[in-house]
């Protein structure tokens, strides 16, 4: 059997961006009114971007844990769970409220309003949105510190190898898993630093955007801790960073969003960039960049998107609420990512 269409996971980066979390109310009324929303996403899309085709417009949409559970119920995405926080107090990878995330993308401001308008209101008072931010190009694609972002994408068939999921969870192929967290930088003091400074701890030149030699670049930056391998071969994720900001209220920041095949790789990278690899060698960034949001996501394939209103979560079977006994996976916090690999066996 052919995959499922995915969303537009590996969509073009684009010059505007709106990211929307929300969470879902209480009751059953507002789950069916999520469920029946399902199916239309993809038309709204179709009419607002047929206003200017040549706009890219596109949106993809995620659940967190908690929210498929109480939408859909089981069968569930095999790798899905809670945000898993890292680090120590002060360097924290924080999580927050979110059940429903929107990603909406175009070269123009104006569709990523009018589709983010469109979507929200059917919807009406059965989700409430905890984080909206407003994302744009910056210059030649440069993060909000002045280095160029994305660098190491993936791109072409590679980009799906590494951000779609294939026959490791059948029920799901065609998905996608998405994490998704707000920066906000100390602008001041980073700009107080030297360039050469600056390149070391992100790993790069920041004007040409070359990778340092392996000689001279230092384990705690940035590019170290966020290179992966696995038996001999790069493991690489997909990121549409965006940067946002309101310059009269002194905030600075990216929003990153990664997406993957699997959270493993990315859950990896947040270990090594907030805990450290060995831990205590963490990423010197964070000294400068501080993650206020944090939210995992599954991205159903288009094809499962449209049929989720027919889904509906199940009653728990007397078995499941008697035994109070089980110690959940994503209960835990000792620092390992209980996965049997980067390819997203739960």
């Amino acid at each position: 059997m052919e995959t499922p269409e995915p969303q537009a996971v590996c969509g073009p980066i684009t010059h505007s961006v709106i990211f929307l979390v929300a969470t879902l109310a209480p009751g059953d009324e507002a789950a069916a009114r999520v469920r029946a929303w399902c199916p239309g996403i993809s038309a709204l899309v179709r009419s607002v971007g047929k206003r200017v085709p040549s706009a890219n417009l596109s949106c993809v949409c995620g659940f967190s844990s908690g929210a498929w559970d109480a939408l859909f119920g089981e069968p569930r995405p095999a790798s899905l769970h809670p945000f898993r926080e890292w680090g120590p107090s002060g360097r924290l990878a924080v999580a927050t409220p979110g059940d429903v995330l929107l990603h909406i993308r175009a070269d123009r401001a104006d569709l990523c309003f009018e589709l983010a308008t469109r979507l929200l209101e059917p919807l009406g008072d059965a989700v409430s949105v905890v984080d909206e931010v407003h994302g744009f190009r910056y210059f030649d694609m440069r993060s909000m510190v002045g280095f160029v972002d994305g660098t190491e994408n993936p791109a072409g068939r590679e980009a799906l190898a590494f951000t779609i999921v294939g026959d490791e969870d059948p029920a799901f192929a065609g998905g996608s898993y998405a994490l998704a967290q707000k920066y906000l930088h100390d602008m001041k003091g980073w700009n107080a630093l030297p360039v050469e400074t600056q390149e070391r701890i992100i790993g790069r030149t920041k004007l040409s955007d070359i990778e340092l030699d392996e000689a001279v670049k230092p384990s705690w930056s940035h590019s170290s801790l966020t290179t992966l391998e696995e038996n001999g071969a790069e493991v690489k994720i997909l990121r549409d960073n965006m940067p946002f900001g309101r310059p009269g209220a002194g905030e600075f920041g990216t929003y990153f969003i990664g997406y993957a095949r699997s959270p493993a790789p990315i859950e990896h990278m947040l270990e090594h960039m907030f805990v450290g690899n060995p831990p205590g060698n963490y990423d010197r960034l964070l000294d400068f960049s501080r993650a206020v949001t944090g939210g995992l996501f599954f991205v159903p394939s288009a094809d499962l998107l449209a049929a989720l209103a027919a889904r509906g979560p199940q009653p728990a079977r007397v078995a499941d609420v008697a035994d109070t006994s089980v110690s959940l996976p994503e209960a835990c916090h000792d620092g390992s990512l209980n996965i049997g690999s980067l390819k997203g066996s739960a």
